[in-house]
């Protein structure tokens, strides 16, 4: 496992998302409403489709393709169509840099 670097912590406002494309696998990072930091799977475990071509929607990461939804904190699916969950990884602030563990 390694640390990645995201973005610049700034750069990352409440309510959005930044996907981290690595031969290890994709991840998406989001700031929740609360400011918190959440890493998960960038992957629908309904039908493998992207996630981070939805949104988030009340601290949720909502799949644009069924409207599964998935907790940024534990990868736990929410909603069906998605009833398992996906990966969820570390995340981190150091020196200014937002960075997820991969």
């Amino acid at each position: 496992m390694a640390w990645i670097r995201v973005c610049r912590d700034e750069e990352l406002s409440p309510g959005a998302m930044r996907a981290v494309h690595r031969m290890e696998g994709s991840v998406i990072v989001v700031r929740l409403s609360d400011g918190t930091l959440a890493a998960l799977e960038d992957r629908c475990s309904h039908d493998d489709g992207e996630l981070c071509t939805g949104k988030l929607e009340d601290d949720a990461v909502v799949c644009p393709r069924h409207g599964a939804r998935f907790d940024p904190r534990t990868g736990e699916a929410l909603t069906p169509p998605a009833y398992e969950p996906v990966a969820s990884f570390p995340v981190r602030v150091r020196d200014g840099w937002i960075e997820v563990e991969i």
